[in-house]
């Protein structure tokens, strides 16, 4: 939680009891989460969806979270902004989102950098697909 505070004061905001919880829960999820999962994860702590919006949208403008809107679903989700960044496995059927271990782009970043000569800071990738409950419940074309 020590660090989390640190970020809050370095972006000049106060640490308040709902910024604390919302930045921990994002730490420590496995994928990124809804404003609506964060306020049902939270509704312990009386926390109304309307806060929880206010403060992703804060925290969004001061990059301690990352707002995303993955392909193939309407919900924007978010995400702590981490240092270490992450990739997603994302279902088309059921919308679950699962994390990828590991980078598949460092290596080409450098090769495409050398390249280019672009100073590259970052990038994104998702891969979009069905999971295999969706694949086994619904027939899809290509399956």
């Amino acid at each position: 939680m020590e660090k989390i505070c640190d970020h809050l004061k370095a972006k000049g905001l106060k640490q308040t009891r709902h910024r604390l919880t919302i930045l921990s829960l994002l730490k420590n999820a496995e994928y990124p989460l809804s404003a609506d999962e964060i306020y049902l994860q939270l509704k312990n702590e009386s926390i109304n969806l309307s806060t929880v919006y206010r403060n992703l949208e804060l925290l969004g403008e001061k990059d301690l979270v990352l707002k995303l809107n993955l392909s193939g679903d309407s919900r924007t989700v978010y995400e702590y902004n981490s240092p270490v960044h992450r990739h997603y496995l994302v279902c088309l059927g059921c919308k679950k989102i699962l994390p990828i271990e590991h980078c598949p782009l460092s290596g080409y970043e450098e090769r495409l950098a050398d390249e280019t000569g672009y100073a590259i800071v970052g990038h994104k990738l998702d891969v979009y697909g069905y999971c295999p409950a969706c694949r086994k419940n619904e027939k899809k074309p290509g399956f």
